[in-house]
């Protein structure tokens, strides 16, 4: 009776094996083994864990010099821990406030001598004018003037108008952040608008360093399936 019983529930478990196997045949039927979704599934974490060792190497996303670094050799870190700045001093420009009553006749792509107090007159940058402010530094201030009551003195505003220099001279005399630059713009032309008046149609800085990061996941991928079909 026992051994009976035993068989009764190995056909039972037969019979279940059989119609799991039906029902899996049917919805992988035609299918090949890259597409099955137990192989794409086990794919996904092939290409999640090729993707995490990727990224144990850390690419600059732009060429420059590293400054402020807070990070040192064998030190853990978390995601999203500032390590360094990067500062890419091939690219760089100058932002020269200028008086409120000398914004008059400024336009952009006009032409601009700049001396570095580096260097002194011995070096001459040429810039154009990339750029005028939106607003005086006393707007945007973290802590603004208030100037509503009480005794009020009228102070000359600033604003900031970007000066794009020439990377070839960059180059040859490379400059710092935050250095003083004496800044003087030629304003007989003034053919060019005073704001821009068209949307930057291209990032200012673009990479794609991080792009190519899983780029031969899909060859493991692949290599691994080969290897359980036996076709290597």
């Amino acid at each position: 009776q026992t051994a009976r019983t035993q068989l009764a529930a190995a056909q039972a478990g037969v019979a279940a094996a059989r119609e799991q196997l039906a029902s899996n045949q049917s919805l992988t039927q035609g299918v090949a083994v890259a597409q099955h979704p137990s192989v794409q599934a086990a794919a996904a974490k092939v290409r999640e864990a090729y993707l995490a060792d990727r990224r144990t190497a850390l690419p600059a996303p732009v060429d420059g010099y590293v400054a402020r670094r807070t990070v040192q050799l064998g030190q853990r870190v978390a995601a999203g821990t500032p390590l360094m700045t990067i500062v890419p001093l091939r690219e760089v420009w100058v932002d020269a406030n200028f008086k409120e009553n000398q914004l008059r006749n400024l336009r952009l792509g006009q032409r601009a001598t700049l001396v570095a107090d580096l260097y002194g007159k011995k070096v001459e940058y040429t810039g154009t004018v990339a750029g005028l402010g939106v607003g005086t530094g006393a707007a945007f201030a973290l802590l603004p003037a208030q100037n509503a009551t009480g005794n009020w003195i009228k102070v000359v505003q600033r604003v900031p108008v970007r000066i794009a220099l020439d990377a070839g001279q960059l180059a040859e005399h490379p400059l710092r952040v935050g250095l003083s630059m004496n800044v003087s713009v030629d304003t007989q032309d003034r053919s060019g608008p005073a704001l821009a008046d068209a949307p930057r149609k291209e990032a200012v800085a673009s990479t794609a360093v991080y792009d190519t990061l899983d780029k031969g996941a899909d060859a493991d991928v692949a290599r691994i399936i080969r290897a359980n079909l036996g076709t290597l």
